[in-house]
């Protein structure tokens, strides 16, 4: 859903202040989940206290998902997002900047959380984040999202964990139709192409 707030910028920014650093210890405790080798008591001890934090949490809570609120100046917090997503653990997140071009572009880092194949990002991972910043190129210019028809991906070759940087640009309009197109890339190269069909709804 799309929520109008009367939320201020200095709202906005002191809320960000300190849910940005909760949610990295968070991503980090995701991290070391995975590459932990700990004896089962020291687990079953932070087991307990992750699930008393977590309790604690619950205690309020909003109903359903985060959405995307927009504040009285149209500022837009997508805080849940799976891609760029503040408050989210499992979004990388990428931090998407535009050029006078239109064309988008981020810098980040996926590790053990977004493997695949030993040593890579699996593949629906490299589709989810190209889907995002398509679609963030194709809605250049709009006060809400174009949404996704199709996209297509095209795997190079393995994309390996670690650095990476991803790009998207508007190829063509047609109509409410939107064409873009975009890749993921490593050191090396390219590792992931994409196309994708955005419509603007009505």
């Amino acid at each position: 859903r799309f929520t109008h707030e009367v939320t201020s910028d200095n709202e906005h920014e002191r809320q960000r202040a300190y849910f940005e650093p909760f949610t990295e210890a968070v991503r980090d405790l995701l991290d070391v989940t995975i590459r932990t080798e700990m004896d089962e008591d020291v687990i079953r001890e932070a087991q307990a206290a992750i699930e008393a934090v977590t309790a604690r949490l619950r205690t309020r809570q909003i109903e359903g998902a985060y959405g995307v609120r927009l504040n009285a100046d149209g500022r837009s917090r997508s805080w849940g997002n799976p891609v760029i997503g503040l408050r989210n653990p499992i979004a990388p997140p990428l931090v998407i900047t535009r050029d006078e071009h239109d064309r988008c572009t981020a810098d980040f880092e996926l590790g053990a959380a977004y493997e695949g194949p030993p040593g890579h990002v699996h593949g629906g991972m490299s589709a989810l984040v190209l889907d995002h910043i398509l679609g963030e190129a194709a809605s250049a210019g709009l006060r809400k999202p174009n949404f996704t028809g199709t996209i297509t991906c095209r795997y190079v070759r393995a994309t390996p964990l670690g650095r990476l940087r991803a790009e998207a640009f508007i190829d063509r309009v047609e109509g409410v139709k939107t064409f873009a197109r975009g890749f993921i890339a490593d050191a090396e190269g390219v590792t992931v192409e994409a196309e994708g069909v955005f419509i603007t709804p009505a």
